[in-house]
């Protein structure tokens, strides 16, 4: 099993010393501790799912050694940052208490921290305490799906590590984010959340940020295709944008209809076309469970468009 990520092309070489993002003209950094991410090809975040419960996997990683062993196969097949979360988001969800949550992926992240020390790990929790005792861990970079709406203070706790934050936008609370919320201008509400939450984590010191849509939070099935057309409107944030869109519900209504969704597992090829004209509108991150044919479509996505 190997002991660093497998890079994608024009990625340079471990540990990813380059430090330039390029997003439509504009240039951000993102400075994560094992080293920097290079702008010039997508990345692919590895969903780990330390979870009994999660929509597309729950359970298949609940055990330390099962996590590992599902991380050292994403970073084989090109994974550049594993994902570990310990609370599911799927409709319905119980919250689980910060004590639990960090009790799930704690161990996981110090193992994964150990086994692959040139790996970047991102902790995927809305709940400052269970972020810095991840970060504390050996995580590197903080995801919070509720961009900082329920607990700005989480804006600290990245400042204080200097991990580069990621913010989604989302409605709701916790096990009530899903549901589809009504907006007058989908797109100018979900780049002005955004913008405000990007201003709060600036305020707290955060220099590095990353922006995500929230594919599947809070939209409905339409307005989730229209952000994915839309990602080039939030470039003027001047931040990396990550997008995750892998299995979800709105590909399943996709391929069949809203009433009969085809299966989570026939999500596959839906999610990729999906994710290929995220990142052509602009996206660097993409957020998946199936990372080689992820990293396979961006491959030839890439190679095709260097050759216009």
């Amino acid at each position: 099993m190997p002991g660093a990520p497998r890079s994608l092309p024009q990625l340079a070489p471990d540990p990813f010393p380059a430090d330039r993002f390029v997003l439509g003209g504009r240039a951000q950094s993102l400075d994560c501790r094992p080293g920097r991410l290079d702008g010039t090809a997508a990345h692919v975040m590895g969903i780990l799912n330390v979870t009994p419960d999660s929509f597309s996997d729950g359970g298949q990683y609940m055990a330390v050694e099962d996590a590992v062993s599902r991380a050292a196969e994403m970073l084989s097949e090109g994974a550049t940052i594993v994902d570990v979360g310990g609370e599911s988001t799927r409709p319905g969800a119980d919250p689980l208490s910060l004590e639990d949550e960090r009790d799930r992926v704690v161990p996981v992240i110090e193992a994964l921290s150990d086994r692959f020390p040139d790996a970047l790990l991102s902790i995927d929790t809305y709940k400052p305490e269970v972020a810095r005792a991840a970060l504390a861990a050996g995580a590197h970079l903080v995801n919070d799906v509720t961009g900082l709406r329920l607990r700005p203070e989480m804006a600290d706790v990245a400042a204080d590590w200097n991990a580069p934050l990621i913010l989604m936008h989302s409605r709701g609370e916790p096990g009530d984010l899903t549901r589809p919320r009504a907006y007058s201008d989908l797109v100018a509400e979900v780049r002005d959340t955004l913008a405000q939450a990007i201003r709060t984590a600036e305020e707290a010191g955060v220099e590095h940020l990353v922006v995500d849509p929230g594919f599947g939070f809070g939209k409905s099935h339409p307005d989730n295709l229209r952000l994915i057309n839309a990602i080039d409107e939030l470039l003027t944030l001047d931040r990396p944008v990550l997008v995750g869109v892998s299995r979800k519900s709105t590909i399943g209504a996709a391929l069949g209809t809203p009433d009969d969704p085809a299966p989570v597992d026939e999500r596959l090829y839906g999610s990729l076309g999906a994710t290929a004209v995220a990142v052509m509108r602009g996206a660097t991150i993409v957020r998946t469970h199936d990372v080689a044919p992820t990293v396979q479509t961006l491959e030839v996505l890439g190679a095709t468009l260097r050759e216009r």
